[in-house]
């Protein structure tokens, strides 16, 4: 396995995550029992391994023994509104259907037409603005055409059930995270009582629900929620002998020092890796603290100034004052009036903060402290 940490781990090379898996799978064969499988959220910081763990559900959905069908959708910024949001879905559930080989051909030539003409289901056009309308019209719109897609495709094929895996949910910034979070639980609640198992796993940043006042809200409830943390030192020596094809007994002392390097984060586990393939030519390296400074600058180049590029000179200032704190969290109160609230705020959308608790905030990994440090 030669490490990408710009790219998901390819279900067949995917390392970690035991619980999370489980816990999926368990909640596929209930769902195979009760004909309802449940939704899942899962949420974590950036490089943290979302959208591979989303790969990874959806090759398990994709074995005989379960029957689901996964599609797979990223939601991009440019999508705009729930209306187009909704649209993108049945693009992709067609596209899918299209390609099954548990469909006939008479079946996917169904498909094809069906996608051409669905567009216009439910009689809604594009000619309004209003945040309601798109919200409204797109739940109609997928409540139709799920509900003609069961009956048509998915029952004659023998399909027990589809799954849509939606990652960076976050990124539909309109309506809000919560008006989003509450109209997929409505559709896909109400689908499930219709009899029809479709169900909804989405990868998001670990404040998605923050903005939702209560964790017994409907919005939130309704999805199973599997937070991701770094790799834990086992995971990170699994993905070394994985990466050198070691034993463990030869990359015992390397996992240990990229553990400590790392803490376990899986993108920078990854860039150390792949770069420590590359000075060592794909062998196990002996020495990596002589090779550290060479990658730690490459690190720098790759991601560290990408992060501050997007940083006006105010913000910037308040992330060198972090950097030079005591400590590995900071209150905001402590950096008033120099700086404000909004500012600690701004950097935590930006990923380059994280919110640990109520007032309190933490670099998204130390080695960007580091680099700070360093500047």
């Amino acid at each position: 396995m030669l490490p990408e940490p710009d790219f998901p781990v390819s279900a067949d090379q995917f390392i970690g995550r035991k619980a999370q898996i489980e816990a999926f799978c368990l909640a596929l064969q209930q769902g195979l029992s009760s004909g309802r499988t449940s939704s899942f959220a899962v949420l974590g910081d950036w490089g943290i391994g979302k959208s591979s763990l989303l790969l990874k559900f959806a090759a398990i959905c994709s074995d005989p023994n379960y029957g689901i069908l996964p599609l797979l959708v990223p939601v991009s910024k440019d999508l705009g509104d729930y209306r187009r949001f909704a649209e993108s879905l049945l693009d992709t559930l067609a596209e899918t259907l299209a390609t099954t080989s548990s469909l006939t051909t008479r079946l996917r030539t169904e498909v094809w037409n069906w996608k051409l003409k669905r567009v216009s289901m439910g009689g809604f056009t594009l000619d309004r603005e209003a945040q309601e309308f798109f919200l409204s019209s797109g739940s109609s719109l997928l409540r139709h055409a799920l509900g003609e897609a069961w009956k048509r495709f998915l029952l004659p094929a023998h399909i027990n059930g589809a799954i849509f895996f939606l990652d960076d949910l976050h990124n539909l910034a309109s309506p809000t995270a919560d008006d989003v979070a509450l109209a997929l639980r409505d559709q896909f609640q109400w689908l499930g009582v219709q009899g029809m198992n479709y169900s909804v796993c989405f990868s998001a940043r670990s404040d998605y629900f923050s903005a939702i006042r209560s964790f017994a809200e409907p919005a939130v409830r309704f999805y199973n929620k599997l937070y991701l943390a770094p790799f834990s030192q086992e995971e990170t020596t699994q993905y070394v002998q994985t990466a050198f094809r070691a034993s463990s007994e030869k990359t015992y002392r390397l996992s240990r020092w990229l553990y400590e390097k790392t803490l376990g984060h899986p993108y920078f586990l990854a860039f150390i890796c792949r770069e420590l393939l590359g000075c060592a030519h794909g062998s196990l390296p002996q020495t990596p603290e002589r090779l550290w400074p060479d990658i730690f600058q490459r690190l720098e180049r790759a991601k560290f100034r990408s992060d501050l590029a997007q940083v006006p000179e105010k913000e910037l200032e308040l992330l060198h004052a972090l950097a030079g704190a005591r400590g590995d969290e900071s209150n905001p109160r402590h950096f008033i009036p120099a700086f404000q609230y909004a500012q600690f705020s701004r950097l935590t959308e930006k990923g380059l903060l994280i919110r640990t608790g109520r007032g309190r905030y933490k670099f998204y990994h130390p080695l960007f402290r580091l680099f700070l440090k360093g500047r």
